[in-house]
């Protein structure tokens, strides 16, 4: 029933999906947006995922190397229909394998404070909370987490 296809931020399904949530942040960002939206471009993603629902694209997630030995989770994404069954999860999952087989040692993310959902997955997952790193450095409406992997 669930298919993930490994891809990049070229993908044409990718890039409505990263609208899609675009357009969901533009809501529950609010004001903040703008901020959070000039860190979210694609053009330095090589590594996206898709996910499939009974052949029907439903999410997408990326990974980007921000270091030597950590990766950065960046454009998660479940279409609001789609949520509760744990596919989140499953598409983290698979981003943090890809990142350790591109020799990540950590995946670090960033996440708004009210992307309550969010949160609550990745500290399910097993992310720890961190100090707010590069340019969420100071920002009080950010989180940041990482995992060793």
């Amino acid at each position: 029933m669930l298919k993930i296809e490994r891809t990049n931020a070229d993908n044409s399904i990718f890039k409505k999906l990263v609208n899609d949530l675009d357009k969901y942040l533009a809501v529950t960002d609010g004001d903040d947006h703008a901020f959070y939206d000039q860190f979210n471009k694609l053009d330095d993603i090589k590594y996206a995922l898709v996910v499939y629902y009974k052949e029907e694209p439903i999410g997408c997630g990326a990974i980007k190397e921000y270091d030597i030995q950590n990766y950065e989770v960046k454009r998660m994404y479940i279409a609001e229909q789609h949520r509760g069954n744990s596919y989140a999860g499953v598409l983290l999952q698979h981003l943090e394998d890809w990142a350790k087989d591109l020799g990540a040692q950590k995946c670090i993310l960033e996440t708004g404070i009210r992307q309550v959902g969010a949160i609550r997955l990745y500290e399910k997952a097993g992310y720890k909370r961190i100090d707010n790193y590069g340019q969420y450095a100071g920002v009080e409406d950010s989180v940041c987490f990482e995992k060793s992997i």
